[in-house]
């Protein structure tokens, strides 16, 4: 069989209109030859009567003691709404479906409830089905322990879902359908002139994603990329073939992307820089300072160190704390909230000369200040007041010519 993935967020499933869309593009992958499988996430949003946040501000409003495991009942609650809404529809229009939940799909994860990690895909199920003729319709965002109770994989699930049956079932490809059209070089609520881009490496898209780019969740992405599963980010609403994310982007493609030294811009807000100067007479400021943070479960980044102390960032929800932690431990840091990471991403900078000048160019040119920054192969990261963002953002998406 030649198989394909087919995924729709909740968006995509959210209203008549948008599942008549979704109807359309099983029906033609169908009429291309192609044995469907759908994974489906909650229908909308928060605030909606069946997404997953709205379920989680259930619990909240009525005691807010519901155990993990029980948590987890309930969460899968909305991919079982919009799968059974689905599979009537199909049958409606003449397409025989049937639905299946991530663990009766096959789907076997570890007990670590609300951030299960996938152990095995058993597909028996699913492939019998394929065989009789079927879209088969699975629950994205959870599976089963081997004990038969029912888990969530946490943020983006629903991605990871889709690709992680994408890899056991040999699919030729894994269709991410989402509100947008594909993956674009910045975010265009922000960057007017961001352009969809028609193919991406794994390895950029990673990047992207864990710098604030919310398209695919990176933990997906690096599934994909092991069994070598292509993935295509497309939009629902539109026929558009979107962006394709590979390894072989040449051959895929039929596009050199050699010269491309930056491939996008992302971004997180919501951020705050503390600093810690050592104790004079003692050495450890390290040491203390990130097993405190450790500890206490506040996550830290942008991490620079020098003999005479510490530079990092966490986020503006966890600052109070942190603060107190680090004064509590004799430490006198201080802190700067309202920041923002702004990471300039592309695999082609690697060795590249000129990169981190022409970004320091753009954002003095701006009368933007660069409270830190970092890099790597294919990201160099700088810390902006979160007040000069958007035309930081704008700057350098400019600067590197990405609207081209």
């Amino acid at each position: 069989m030649r198989i394909l993935i087919q995924k729709f967020g909740g968006t995509s499933l959210s209203s008549e209109q948008a599942r008549e869309r979704v109807i359309g593009h099983i029906r033609r992958e169908r009429s291309e030859g192609y044995s469907i499988v759908v994974v489906v996430s909650a229908m909308g949003r928060n605030g909606d009567p069946y997404a997953t946040d709205t379920l989680l501000q259930l619990i909240r409003d009525n005691g807010d003691k519901l155990p993990a495991r029980e948590r987890d009942m309930l969460l899968g609650c909305g991919e079982v709404i919009s799968a059974a809404v689905l599979c009537s529809l199909l049958i409606a229009a003449g397409i025989p479906a049937v639905v299946l939940t991530g663990g009766q799909a096959g789907m076997i994860t570890d007990e670590q409830f609300g951030q299960a990690r996938i152990k095995e895909i058993r597909p028996s199920k699913v492939l019998d089905y394929l065989e009789s003729g079927s879209v088969v319709i699975v629950t994205g965002f959870q599976g089963s322990t081997s004990h038969g109770d029912t888990t969530t994989l946490g943020r983006g699930g629903s991605d990871t879902s889709a690709t992680a049956f994408g890899a056991a079932l040999r699919a030729e490809m894994v269709d991410i359908y989402t509100d947008v059209n594909g993956i674009l070089t910045a975010d265009p609520r922000i960057v007017e002139e961001a352009k969809p881009l028609p193919v991406v490496s794994y390895l950029e898209i990673c990047n992207m994603a864990r710098q604030g780019a919310k398209v695919v969740h990176p933990r997906a992405v690096e599934i994909a990329q092991q069994a070598r599963v292509p993935l295509r980010v497309r939009s629902t609403f539109t026929e558009d073939t979107g962006t394709l994310v590979t390894d072989s982007l040449e051959l895929k493609a039929g596009l050199s992307v050699k010269d491309r030294h930056v491939t996008g811009i992302a971004h997180v807000a919501g951020i705050t820089q503390i600093s810690v100067k050592a104790i004079e007479g003692r050495n450890d400021v390290q040491l203390q300072v990130f097993q405190s943070m450790a500890k206490h479960h506040i996550s830290v980044d942008f991490i620079n160190v020098t003999p005479s102390g510490a530079v990092y960032t966490v986020f503006d929800k966890d600052a109070d704390r942190a603060v107190r932690v680090l004064k509590e431990g004799g430490y006198d840091p201080t802190a700067v909230n309202g920041c923002a990471k702004v990471s300039v991403i592309g695999g082609g900078m690697n060795g590249e000369p000129g990169v981190m000048a022409r970004i320091v160019e753009a954002l003095t040119e701006q009368g933007i200040s660069i409270m830190q920054s970092a890099d790597s192969n294919t990201t160099i990261w700088v810390l902006v007041r979160q007040a000069d963002m958007a035309k930081a953002l704008r700057a350098l998406h400019a600067k590197f010519k990405l609207h081209r």
